[in-house]
């Protein structure tokens, strides 16, 4: 699996990741979310992982948006 998925988007906001992530899947993109913020200070990133074949549709998508 590790091989076969690639960061595409990253934000210090998780509402930004999920909201990402609900849009792909409205596109039939799968994707993860992975969570690197510290739970104590919250500081750090979320980055949104996509399968290699879906980086093209994806990263055109979330182009798109407007955030």
């Amino acid at each position: 699996m590790q091989n076969d998925w690639v960061v595409i988007f990253t934000t210090s906001k998780q509402y930004e990741a999920e909201m990402i992530h609900g849009m792909l899947l409205e596109n039939e993109i799968e994707s993860v979310i992975v969570n690197k913020k510290d739970s104590l200070y919250l500081f750090g990133e979320c980055e949104l992982l996509v399968n290699r074949e879906s980086i093209l549709l994806a990263k055109t998508l979330i182009q798109n948006l407007d955030l």
